[in-house]
């Protein structure tokens, strides 16, 4: 493979395959929380509560994907429907104490898992790839028009 662009699809779909089999390697599936509960309650802790228009608008998902979501996630006390804080008629989701613990051991968990893989690199060649995620994140971004919010 000479092209560059193609090199950068393959690893991408490399690295999207070593993201999901990290549940098989021996953690029980209950002890992980579903990527789209992770991604979820993520967006949720940087914006703040959201309603399903909210959800749906930064996700590019319909709303019945999001109401399914949103039910499986309040089923498991990860966000409890509230009034909207502003006073809109909408009801918005907000991350519960629970759903932010478990979002907490979650994001330490993967952390923990990218610390070994990264552990032999140099703390400024660590630096210079996490600068090209977040460019490489922030260009699909800025072409899908759905901008993530960052801490």
């Amino acid at each position: 493979m000479d092209d560059p662009i193609q090199q950068v699809e393959y690893e991408q779909m490399l690295l999207s395959r070593h993201i999901f089999l990290r549940t098989a390697n021996g953690r029980r599936k209950d002890d992980v929380l579903e990527r789209s509960a992770y991604v979820l309650l993520s967006r949720i802790r940087v914006q703040g509560p959201m309603s399903i228009k909210e959800l749906s608008d930064a996700f590019g998902l319909d709303s019945s994907t999001l109401n399914r979501q949103t039910a499986a996630a309040m089923q498991a006390g990860l966000v409890e429907r509230i009034p909207d804080p502003s006073g809109g008629m909408a009801r918005k989701f907000r991350i519960t104490e629970a759903g932010a613990r478990r979002l907490d051991v979650e994001r330490e968990r993967n952390a923990s898992g990218l610390g070994l893989v990264l552990e032999k690199w140099s703390p400024e060649d660590v630096e210079t790839f996490a600068g090209y995620l977040k460019r490489f994140n922030t260009d699909i971004e800025r072409l899908s028009g759905r901008p993530w919010p960052r801490p």
